[in-house]
């Protein structure tokens, strides 16, 4: 009979330890979709991004990737952005996709604007850039192809 108590004292502590580190973690991968708003931006291309991919503003981490789909009508990715509260964004900013490096992932980066008036909840961010295929710059530069 002590061996079960101490069994049942043992699992309700590993439970309660379990559900700390739930707590804690869904902090910070923003689980609950609390404290966010929603942007859309509309891209060419938006290679090397997928749901869940970083969205940043100079740098830092402000939200993420929440949805991708392709617009038939424009054929253009249209994508969700979900944006920590507290975090404005001018309506004049620019969404580009940009690349860690050479061998790095690829983000959003939001370049802020001047403007004094803030997007909205729900808002569509329309200055954007696609991501640039490094691909067809290389081939660019070894055929030696430029506009000419």
């Amino acid at each position: 009979m002590a061996t079960s108590v101490t069994e049942t004292i043992v699992g309700a502590a590993v439970l309660a330890v379990a559900g700390g580190f739930l707590a804690y973690s869904s902090q910070f991968a923003d689980l609950g979709g609390s404290g966010s708003y929603e942007l859309t931006a509309s891209f060419r291309s938006i290679e090397g991004v997928s749901v869940g991919t970083d969205v940043r503003m100079v740098g830092v981490k402000v939200g993420r990737v929440t949805d991708i789909a392709l617009d038939t009508e424009l054929f253009r990715a249209t994508t969700v952005l979900s944006l920590q509260y507290g975090v404005p964004v001018p309506d004049d900013s620019t969404a580009i996709i940009a690349s860690e490096g050479l061998l790095g992932g690829n983000f959003v980066e939001i370049l802020p604007g001047a403007s004094f008036d803030n997007y909205a909840a729900g808002a569509e961010i329309l200055d954007t850039q696609g991501s640039v295929s490094l691909m067809n710059l290389l081939l660019k530069f070894v055929s030696g192809g430029g506009d000419e």
